[in-house]
């Protein structure tokens, strides 16, 4: 999708690449749109949330509630700051407490999930953003297809390690084992 756009001579002249530090501040003045994200250096709108979405997202982030201790706080469609992107993916499970970031987004994850309604060509482009993150575990869920691909072990910019599973499976968090989710139960 984005790489298409960019791949277009006249449209690539028009497109002004921006860091994470200028959108920050940019956002900060209000200069940037609420509902946007940069992407790879761009400023991308966020797509709306149908209520599938909003009901696939509400109940992993409350099991994961269910299951983390108080060192690992729960953030849902806030930024992770990264090289030259600043993402707000659907759950980020991020090592500390709230308070950790009151003066700067996590730069990382320990599991970060994209719940893909009407995004998967964006949501699978942020896997290598994530994994040049350092984000350990990356799902990627898609309610519409009844899957979810569950990515791990980053390295070099990559997730080495990719499982997909449809609705019948379990999917046990390869970060908190304790974790295990019944594909048919949270894609019902």
């Amino acid at each position: 999708m984005l790489n298409a756009v960019l791949e277009h001579p006249l449209l690539r002249q028009q497109v002004i690449p921006m860091t994470v530090h200028t959108y920050e501040a940019l956002g900060q003045m209000g200069l940037v749109e609420e509902r946007t994200e940069l992407i790879r250096g761009f400023v991308l709108p966020k797509m709306s949330k149908s209520p599938r979405h909003y009901i696939v997202t509400q109940r992993l982030a409350e099991w994961l509630r269910l299951y983390l201790n108080d060192q690992f706080c729960i953030r849902q469609e806030q930024p992770i700051a990264c090289k030259d992107s600043e993402p707000e993916p659907d759950i980020a499970v991020v090592a500390g407490t709230i308070e950790d970031f009151a003066h700067a987004h996590p730069t990382t994850a320990t599991l970060i999930v994209e719940v893909s309604i009407s995004t998967l060509e964006r949501d699978r482009e942020k896997a290598a953003i994530y994994a040049e993150a350092g984000v350990a575990e990356y799902w990627l869920v898609n309610p519409e297809d009844s899957w979810v691909e569950q990515f791990s072990a980053p390295q070099a910019g990559i997730y080495s390690q990719c499982v997909k599973l449809d609705k019948s499976a379990v999917l046990t968090c390869l970060s908190f084992p304790h974790i295990q989710v019944n594909l048919s139960d949270l894609l019902a």
